[in-house]
């Protein structure tokens, strides 16, 4: 699929807008799915595999791309979708996130559209608690399916590391301290490993799957007092959300005087050093690209022994 990656320096300029591109592609069902461009290295008509018979049964093999040792996925598989029947016709979208490089056999490649978050919804009610369908959309008038890749990369290589004992023994809290958080991700796979990891060293959190939402509980919780550290600590939230993504989030927590110095650490398995630009520019405090939950936690702590420290001196 030539140069249809061309140019990608330049949608960095989509980036605080609450706008995204996604890369199109079809799977062996027929049905039109999308990712997000900035998760995107390139796209190549599949190589060469070579079998690795350890490996997990998505996994159709592994191949030397550009120096580098790539494990070739069947995301159609992965999903419970049909295979990609013929592997020498079909492509590989080669993707960076999540710290990590991987390729997503698929059947084609289509094209890539621009779109406003709030175009991109959550799936129906109803959908099952185990799909792999994060958010959906509609381009010209066909359905869109963005697939949740960190739930399918969790699938292949297993759960994240657990926070480590020498950190856990090193936290305590006193009874009357704050120590609670608002998550936003729309992965459920990553609201887990985040609860999991603060509920090890005893903090509590709010999970909500959307920045929309988010927002709209912020705003709930200092409508009467106007105190936001009364309710949580900070925010930890992703950058790709449906209706609004973790930089505008950011933007408006940042317009509203009752909100405005509440701590924003955006964690996202977006790479590149746009991210860094970007959180100066929208405000957020810090960035973390995903998943360690070690890093994670590390990051967190200061600013809740922060908080509660500023609050007993007032």
């Amino acid at each position: 699929m030539p140069n249809i990656l061309d140019g990608i320096n330049q949608r960095t300029q989509l980036v605080g807008k609450n706008r995204l591109e996604l890369l199109l592609f079809r799977l062996q069902d027929g049905g039109l799915y999308g990712i997000n461009v900035f998760k995107v290295r390139e796209v190549i008509h599949c190589p060469p595999l070579t079998i690795v018979h350890s490996a997990h049964k998505v996994v159709k093999g592994v191949s030397n791309v550009r120096n580098r040792t790539l494990s070739v996925i069947d995301i159609g598989m992965a999903i419970k979708a049909p295979a990609i029947e013929k592997q020498e016709e079909s492509y590989v979208i080669i993707t960076e996130f999540n710290r990590s490089i991987q390729g997503f056999m698929v059947r084609c490649v289509e094209r890539i559209v621009n779109l406003r978050w709030e175009d991109i919804r959550l799936p129906p009610e109803g959908t099952d608690t185990d799909s792999y369908i994060n958010a959906v959309t509609n381009v010209d008038d066909e359905l869109v399916q963005l697939i949740d890749v960190e739930h399918v990369i969790m699938e292949v290589v297993g759960e994240t590391e657990m926070v480590s004992s020498t950190i856990k023994e090193s936290v305590s809290f006193d009874d009357n301290e704050l120590h609670h958080i608002l998550v936003v991700d729309d992965s459920k796979v990553a609201r887990r490993q985040i609860s999991r990891a603060l509920e090890q060293i005893g903090v509590k959190c709010t999970t909500m799957n959307d920045g929309k939402s988010a927002l709209a509980l912020l705003k709930d919780w200092v409508k009467d007092d106007g105190k936001i550290n009364d309710h949580i600590v900070m925010v930890i939230s992703d950058i790709e959300m449906p209706e609004m993504d973790g930089y505008t989030l950011t933007s408006e927590i940042r317009r509203d005087p009752r909100l405005k110095d509440l701590y924003v650490l955006l964690h996202s398995s977006l790479s590149g050093n746009f991210n860094e630009n970007m959180v100066q520019q929208v405000g957020a405090n810090k960035f973390i690209p995903k998943f360690s939950s070690d890093e994670l936690i590390t990051a967190i702590l200061p600013i809740i022994r922060g908080v509660n420290t500023t609050s007993k001196a007032a």
